[in-house]
């Protein structure tokens, strides 16, 4: 792979990591202004309802996601250090929506002042409430299994 196509691989996952921060974060502060003392029926049994999560994911890990947040970012860097991941098109935008889904959550628990807590809103009512960074980061995770290990060719 070329330095130029080495470029375009990295600046596709930062512009990905950063729409990702950007519709995370826009649609987090709708949700608390928005729901604050409302529930939104959509369809089916999906409807927006405010909730504030101090675990990792869905929920899940509550007290330790501190923790399982840094290892996961260490992982994450230590595999693409040790080239782990192969980047080619679809696995940068993986890795762009696990970078932007994470970013998104630990801006979260930094700048939002729920007291570490994560802004969830989306609710299927038969799954955890869940936000647009948690979505991106399991999307992500899915792609980088199906995709992430085959060689694009340059």
């Amino acid at each position: 792979m070329n330095d130029g196509s080495l470029k375009t691989i990295w600046l596709r996952t930062a512009a990905v990591a950063a729409a990702v921060v950007l519709v995370d974060q826009i649609t987090k502060s709708w949700a608390e202004d928005r729901l604050a003392d409302d529930v939104i029926h959509v369809f089916g049994t999906l409807q927006f309802a405010l909730a504030y999560n101090r675990g990792v994911a869905f929920g899940l890990g509550a007290g330790v996601a501190p923790v399982l947040v840094s290892l996961a970012v260490v992982g994450a860097v230590l595999a693409l250090i040790g080239k782990q991941i192969r980047l080619n098109s679809m696995s940068s935008i993986a890795v762009g929506l696990l970078l932007g889904g994470a970013i998104g959550n630990v801006a979260d628990r930094l700048f939002r002042g729920h007291g570490g807590a994560v802004v969830d809103f989306i609710d299927l009512q038969w799954w955890p409430v869940f936000n647009v960074a948690d979505a991106a980061i399991v999307v992500g995770a899915l792609i980088l299994v199906l995709f992430g290990s085959k060689r694009e060719r340059v």
